[in-house]
């Protein structure tokens, strides 16, 4: 079993930075293509409940946010962002890093290597 869970996409430069962070510190990284394979809502919810950073955090802000028509109220709950994130798995930020009781949002950059060491 993997050390960390990377959820990556790897379209995005701050996702390739922590799986190449992963590999130069020779940690063992299970890597995910979430957006290949989406976390149903078990998942997202057990990845809410180890979550440093707040919740609404999890999901992006993008053009695909404002599409929808989307606004902050709409992402303010833990059920609200588990609904968005199973609806449209796009939304999710990235990197996501998890360890065994905790995880993170790899953003900015410079946070992916202490939780890596930690």
């Amino acid at each position: 079993m993997a050390d960390v869970t990377i959820f990556h996409n790897p379209n995005c430069s701050t996702s390739r930075h922590a799986v190449e962070t992963a590999a130069s510190l020779g940690v063992d990284a299970d890597v995910v293509q979430y957006l290949k394979q989406p976390l149903d809502e078990a998942q997202l919810h057990e990845l809410i409940a180890i979550l440093d950073d707040p919740v609404t955090e999890l999901v992006r802000r993008d053009a695909t946010f404002k599409g929808l028509a989307l606004t902050d109220d709409d992402v303010a709950t833990a059920d609200q962002v588990v609904a968005a994130l199973v609806a449209t798995p796009k939304l999710m930020q990235r990197p996501v890093l998890v360890r065994p009781g905790r995880a993170i949002i790899g953003r900015p950059k410079d946070r992916v290597p202490a939780f890596l060491e930690g």
